[in-house]
């Protein structure tokens, strides 16, 4: 009897210990009150877990001025430093400011490089974007206007426009390059102006200092006597909260010996340019984090 007994408790002992174990299987696979994520929280996961070892993040303008809003660094920018005059923007990502520099100051040329293809395709989708939608709004008649006068008067500014829009494919252009390493212009041009906003803290990072003098330098060869450098650094702070982004990086950071509050003194007494002016004083409309200096160096 007593046998018996025992027989039963470890019965019962091994059945419990098996429907513990299964319902811990069953909170594994399904928690309780949980839900299957949906796509846009799957998206949100992703793009935290978004890793871009050179700065080349997929929605970058997103970040930095919110969709469909103008980059407030144009403000800071004047026509006459692009007007008529071929241009260079390194590391140009999606080509939003690119795109923009064109439409807004009238250049002869821009040329936007960046090391990631995928960035570049991005660029290449966005500025045909930008010249469909620019076309939409042309050929649409005015609203109400049923003077037939009108109507001619606002076909032939259509036309006008959809011709400098058209021009776009002309003038602006995009190219995969590792501007430091191995890049090198078409049919040895030179430019007037060279754009390198938020990039050089991903040079340095991934090439030291060694990699940033060779941007400095490469950027003086290339432009013209009495062209414009516009740089935008970023502060020593955003190297520290990017420095883990891979081995090299953390590594190029415990080396560094040229900070961002040394860049003028290296272009105006080393490199050679002849002054600099910080272009950004009174630019106000930038998302917090951005809030950064735009200096212009001219050569």
């Amino acid at each position: 009897m007593g046998e018996d007994n025992e027989n039963n408790h470890k019965r019962k002992n091994k059945n419990r210990n098996k429907a513990t174990k299964n319902n811990e299987l069953n909170k594994v696979e399904r928690p309780e009150g949980s839900t299957p994520c949906t796509d846009e929280q799957l998206s949100k996961k992703r793009k935290r877990k978004e890793i871009a070892i050179f700065g080349n993040y997929r929605n970058y303008y997103g970040y930095r001025v919110g969709h469909d809003l103008e980059d407030p660094r144009l403000k800071a920018m004047k026509r006459e430093w692009f007007e008529g005059k071929n241009c260079l923007d390194i590391g140009c990502n999606s080509g939003l400011i690119t795109i923009a520099i064109a439409k807004s100051f009238g250049c002869r040329s821009i040329l936007g490089v960046d090391i990631d293809g995928a960035r570049i395709e991005d660029a290449h989708w966005t500025l045909k974007k930008v010249i469909r939608t620019s076309t939409h709004k042309a050929t649409a008649k005015i609203p109400g206007a049923a003077d037939e006068s009108v109507n001619d008067l606002n076909l032939d500014v259509s036309k006008d426009h959809l011709s400098v829009e058209k021009d776009l494919l002309k003038i602006v252009s995009f190219q995969k390059g590792n501007f430091v390493q191995n890049w090198r212009p078409p049919a040895d041009k030179s430019y007037h102006a060279i754009l390198c906003l938020s990039v050089s803290k991903w040079i340095h990072l991934n090439w030291g200092d060694d990699g940033l003098i060779t941007l400095f330098s490469k950027v003086w060869m290339l432009l013209q006597p009495g062209g414009i450098f516009i740089l935008e650094p970023q502060p020593w702070s955003s190297y520290h909260s990017n420095r883990l982004v891979s081995d090299t990086a953390n590594s190029n950071y415990k080396n560094i010996q040229i900070g961002p509050e040394d860049f003028q003194d290296v272009l105006l007494n080393k490199i050679g340019f002849r002054r600099v002016e910080n272009i950004s004083s009174s630019l106000s409309g930038s998302k917090t984090g951005f809030q950064r200096p735009i200096l212009a160096f001219w050569k």
